[in-house]
């Protein structure tokens, strides 16, 4: 369904029960963060919060795609995969052969449906161009309030190590200089004064290409900055679209209605939604040098480093009269960011599916491995090689290029029935059929420049675990499966052994999952690497396939935790070790999952730190939680890793 504006869809989500207000002062600097991360992490996403009482003239809506619930009616759905099974009808009817007349008229009605989705320009100005701040009055006349200050936003600053407040839910809008094709995308805006923000683009972002082009023109770029609206506009700028596949025409196709759009006043090239409740126009200059942005607490659960970025000057702030300020954080997950995830896994799955990778049958992003890290696909298996085949298809398939571990999983040998949300099931198909040996496929290429663990940045190792049932050609002629053996006190084994390992995860082999966790105290080069030999040398292990090593601040028996830390600091090419066990002809993978460092790994780029919340804003919060009105007190999750060493702090003990 379509949203005449944010408030409507407040007023959706609220009559669903799924928002709170608080009406008692909190600041946007670190305390909203703070409380939308205790939310957050309730059980099922938490409500969405509206803090009326910001210190600004505008109030804070926050954690409102939250849930599934809340994503559910964002998208006007019953449940995510409605939207899929709606696209994979259109793909199916678009593509079916159409015989005769009779068949070519019925496809027209369609034909007209998917026109009414696309985004229209209307004459005039929208309801976000009620209050207009700009440098002089305009000469067309309106009402002008002043010059642009952004500043007078309540722009939130999330975590303590953050280089400033951020804009952190913008719908930026851009346009490619030689065919004016419009790109819509989110990128976090840093705010460096009343009329400068930096604009955070990687280089794989269609609009980083857009400012390319303008380079070489030598033009400046003009670039407008819409805020809220009705949701599809903020979940169709995070989509992995095709380049030159309109945004607001998928917005249109979830909203079922067409996005209005109308010029913007200063940077008339750009247009924004007429509904959006407030635009921020402005120009990137390639003439310019670049801003020192950042720290800010990212998506991955740690801070993503300051680089070079481009300056976004602003030239106009326009909102329309008692709008809503939306705003995001990210962090540890799970988070906001892992619903919104959750929408494109499902919605996405249907387009992969046909056009990309037909033998799919499901997919999965588990929330520990933070959208790109780890991704779980079942396929429909039919001949020998055929995870091989779609390796390499996801592997160019958009944004999963990025894709850093890739599980398959295929149809079972019984034909039960096997379930990706059901881990521990997918977990003993997988390792049933998993051979260390040879079914692990070790690659490189372009990776997420938020990822900390690549030597250099953008760049690194990826990994293929191929689950799949094996067909005869891909099984060696003398591998015997080892049979289960559940038994063994592995945690004693290993730490009446090896002063260094802190921790044992054995919960997964009790499972019928023959993989272990391990904690490491790291204190030499090549101290995991020849630690995992010993370790699979030892009489007893020769059942376990892989092991997965974490630092020794890591509870390696908290199994999401282990895995979020470990996904985050693989990198699979260089990190991995195949090793012989005591059972001739068998091997054990092992993974190291550590931090690394110049003085042990001869890793020479820094280490980010974990994101977490500072003492005072975690008491600042406890002590008026009573007054906020949204129910139990709820403590800080970052208490959960207060006791713990992380990033540099690790670091500097290690070496």
């Amino acid at each position: 369904m379509a949203y005449k504006n944010q408030q409507e869809f407040i007023e959706a989500i609220e009559n669903a029960g799924e928002l709170v207000r608080i009406k008692t002062y909190v600041n946007p600097i670190l305390e909203m963060a703070e409380i939308t991360d205790r939310m957050s992490k309730e059980p099922g996403g938490g409500k969405a919060i509206l803090f009326e009482n910001t210190g600004y003239d505008f109030p804070v809506l926050m954690n409102a795609y939250g849930s599934e619930k809340r994503m559910c009616l964002a998208l006007g759905v019953n449940e995510l995969d409605d939207v899929a099974r709606d696209i994979e009808n259109l793909f199916k009817l678009l593509s079916a052969p159409k015989e005769g007349l009779i068949d070519k008229l019925k496809l027209l009605p369609k034909l007209s449906a998917f026109a009414s989705w696309m985004p229209k320009v209307k004459k005039g100005r929208g309801a976000c161009q009620e209050v207009i701040y700009t440098e002089k009055p305009l000469p067309s006349g309106g009402e002008w309030s002043g010059p642009p200050d952004i500043t007078k936003l309540p722009v939130i600053t999330c975590w303590p190590q953050d280089g400033g407040p951020f804009i952190t839910l913008p719908i930026i809008n851009t346009k490619d200089p030689n065919n004016h094709i419009r790109n819509v995308g989110m990128y976090r805006m840093q705010v460096f004064g009343p009329q400068l923000t930096a604009m955070h683009w990687h280089k794989h972002k269609v609009s980083a290409k857009h400012f390319n082009e303008y380079k070489k023109l030598n033009k400046k770029m003009p670039v407008a900055v819409a805020l809220g609206g009705d949701p599809a506009y903020a979940y169709a700028a995070t989509a992995p679209l095709p380049e030159n596949v309109d945004e607001y025409m998928l917005a249109g196709f979830l909203r079922k209605k067409k996005v209005e759009l109308v010029k913007c006043i200063t940077q008339p090239e750009i247009e924004v939604p007429a509904d959006a409740d407030f635009v921020i126009e402005g120009y990137v200059d390639p003439a310019d040098e670049l801003l020192w942005e950042g720290p800010f607490g990212d998506h991955t659960g740690y801070y993503s480093l300051p680089d070079w970025y481009p300056k976004f000057h602003i030239t106009a702030i326009t909102h329309k009269k008692n709008p809503v300020y939306p705003a995001t954080i990210v962090g540890i997950p799970p988070q906001e960011d892992a619903w919104l995830g959750k929408a494109t896994e499902r919605i996405f799955l249907a387009p992969i599916k046909m056009t990309l990778v037909p033998e799919i049958e499901d997919m999965e992003m588990p929330v520990e491995g933070v959208f790109h890290n780890l991704v779980i696909t079942k396929i429909h298996k039919d001949y020998a090689g055929q995870g091989q085949k779609v390796m390499n298809a996801m592997w160019g398939a958009g944004q999963m290029m990025f894709n850093k571990i890739l599980v398959l999983v295929s149809q079972t040998a019984d034909g039960s029935a096997l379930k990706l949300g059901d881990y521990k099931a997918c977990a003993r198909e997988i390792f049933k059929n998993l051979n260390p040996a040879t079914d692990l496929s070790f690659s490189q290429g372009p990776m997420d420049v938020l990822d900390h663990s690549c030597s250099k940045m953008g760049f690194g190792g990826k990994m293929c675990i191929d689950g799949t049932l094996k067909f005869e050609e891909e099984i060696q002629d003398d591998y015997i499966p080892l049979p289960e053996a559940t038994a063994t006190n592995y945690v004693a084994l290993l730490t009446d052994k090896f002063n260094e390992i802190t921790g044992v995860n054995a919960a997964l082999p009790r499972d019928g999952i023959p993989c272990l966790i391990i904690s490491v105290k790291k204190n030499r080069k090549g101290h995991i690497k020849e630690l995992h030999r010993q370790i699979a040398a030892l009489q007893g292990l020769e059942p376990i396939k892989m092991i997965l090593y974490v630092e020794h601040t890591v509870n390696a028996s908290d199994l999401a935790l282990a895995l979020w830390r470990f996904c985050n600091n693989l990198d699979p090419v260089r990190d991995h070790l195949l090793a012989p066990t005591a059972k001739e002809g068998y091997s054990c993978m092992g993974l190291d999952g550590t931090i690394k460092t110049k003085a042990f790994d001869n890793f020479q780029r820094d280490w980010p730190n974990i994101i977490v919340a500072d003492d005072a804003t975690i008491n600042a919060v406890d002590e008026k939680w009573g007054s906020l009105g949204i129910g139990a007190f709820i403590p800080s999750p970052s208490l959960k890793y207060k006791d713990q060493m992380y990033g540099q702090e690790a670091v500097a003990a290690m070496e």
